[in-house]
């Protein structure tokens, strides 16, 4: 009898797997804090035998290498794929044993990748799951244009016929376990739902009741900004990565982090934005340790900048290194824990901005106060605020100076990127105000809302 665990990357969008018997497993797309796999092993008692990867990991940064080292287990890779590491090269076809009657046989499935491979499991011949990494996707497919601009439209050909192979080869009563597609920003769409199976992707999913033609039509126009990170993971998998280091950093005192400020260095504040707001070290960020915190902060940061983090307690430090090495931000250059008191020098009073709804904006609106929205595009093209300026919130950081003079109302679609931004421009010693509210109640507030283009 087979069994399947899925091991959440929440903050990614993204799920690892361990399947197989009474006695042996395999895990499919690890992710780089290997511990979480080696204890789900241990409480089911397995040995884990293979490690495979569907494709080379463009948001992540794998424990593949590292795991397979450690428990002597083969590591499978798409023999396509170029790495520079010793692997098992698998093709169309493969099979591996994984344990007494469960098998593990590959398909490949390019489209995210031109070596993109997925896998299907089957339990005494009978296909009992399909790990479909970033092809098929619950209500979507992963996105085909983070390898080389030149081969995103034969890619997203490539996947439509990929996925249409899944669904053809495979029963209706398939589950579908993808790696990507949980707010992964690997796939090409928002996907809604946790579960899925072939035969409700057939119903719904657009590369498989839409002819190729409407398909790649549609999924390339509907492609956003790929996070700027992206471009150093893929490089790093392809090398092959070093194992994780999640001891504790150096501790910070005030001074250190009034040094670190000063050198242009980053200090992110790992509090909620309320606290954040209420009272800070000047001239850090606020990137929240509940938030989106390895995504965002990537997407931000110029890479290989040193970051010092500020935390409320050691937990919530441990928990943040963990997630900014998943994406290869390994070691923070420092860190302190405690209250905004313990990382000011003596007799300098925290900085503070004010919190605000919308219906507050809508008091004062229209108003010599910028209103700038932090959005993405798709967001914004729903619907924006009448004479509002438009910064997605991954530019910002660059664009510091388009942002009119004035007070600025900064908001974006639930309250978590306005807190960034409201940082962000703080920490230029900018007059800033934090919309936390949903946008949903812009309009019940009183706003003027336009989708025109002469806006």
């Amino acid at each position: 009898m087979f069994f399947i665990d899925t091991i959440d990357t929440e903050g990614l969008g993204n799920r690892s797997y361990l399947a197989g018997g009474a006695a042996t497993a395999v895990v499919v797309d690890p992710p780089r804090d290997i511990d979480r796999v080696l204890a789900a092993a241990a409480s089911r008692g397995v040995r884990i035998s293979h490690v495979v990867e569907t494709h080379v990991h463009n948001d992540y940064v794998t424990g593949g290498p590292e795991l397979a080292r450690i428990t002597g287990a083969a590591y499978l890779v798409p023999a396509a794929a170029r790495v520079a590491f010793a692997r098992t090269p698998v093709t169309d076809g493969d099979v591996v044993n994984v344990d007494d009657g469960v098998t593990l046989r590959a398909m490949a499935t390019p489209g995210h990748t031109p070596h993109h491979t997925s896998y299907v499991l089957e339990d005494r011949r009978e296909v009992a799951a399909v790990f479909t990494g970033g092809s098929l996707l619950i209500g979507s497919v992963g996105r085909p244009d983070l390898v080389e601009p030149r081969l995103t439209e034969r890619l997203a050909r490539a996947q439509h016929a990929s996925v249409r192979r899944l669904a053809a080869e495979l029963p209706d009563e398939t589950p579908v376990l993808p790696t990507h597609g949980f707010g992964s920003f690997c796939s090409s769409s928002r996907s809604e739902g946790g579960a899925s199976t072939i035969g409700k992707e057939k119903a719904g999913n657009d590369a498989l009741v839409k002819d190729v033609e409407s398909f790649v039509t549609a999924l390339l126009a509907g492609l956003e900004d790929v996070p700027a990170y992206y471009a150093h993971m893929g490089p790093a998998n392809a090398e092959g990565p070093a194992p994780v280091d999640l001891t504790a950093p150096r501790r910070a005192d005030a001074a250190d982090i009034a040094e670190r400020l000063a050198a242009g260095e980053w200090v992110v504040d790992l509090r909620n934005r309320i606290a954040f707001a209420e009272g800070h070290v000047a001239g850090s960020f606020n990137f929240e340790a509940d938030g989106q915190l390895a995504t965002y902060l990537a997407w931000l940061i110029p890479w290989g900048k040193p970051v010092t983090l500020l935390a409320e307690s050691p937990d919530q430090l441990a928990t943040a290194q963990r997630e900014l090495a998943r994406v290869g931000i390994d070691r923070p250059a420092a860190a302190a824990t405690g209250t905004v008191q313990d990382w000011l020098p003596d007799g300098h009073a925290p900085r503070s901005f004010p919190r605000a709804t919308f219906a507050d904006l809508a008091a004062q609106h229209p108003g010599p106060d910028v209103v700038l929205d932090v959005r993405r595009d798709s967001e914004r093209a729903t619907g924006w605020i009448a004479g509002s300026v438009h910064i997605p919130i991954h530019h910002l950081h660059r664009r510091l100076a388009d942002v009119p003079a004035g007070r600025v109302w900064v908001h974006c679609a639930g309250g978590m990127r306005a807190a960034i931004a409201a940082s962000l421009l703080d920490a230029s010693g900018r007059d800033v105000v934090a919309v936390d509210a949903s946008f949903d109640t812009a309009t019940d507030a009183g706003l003027p809302l336009t989708t025109g283009a002469d806006d």
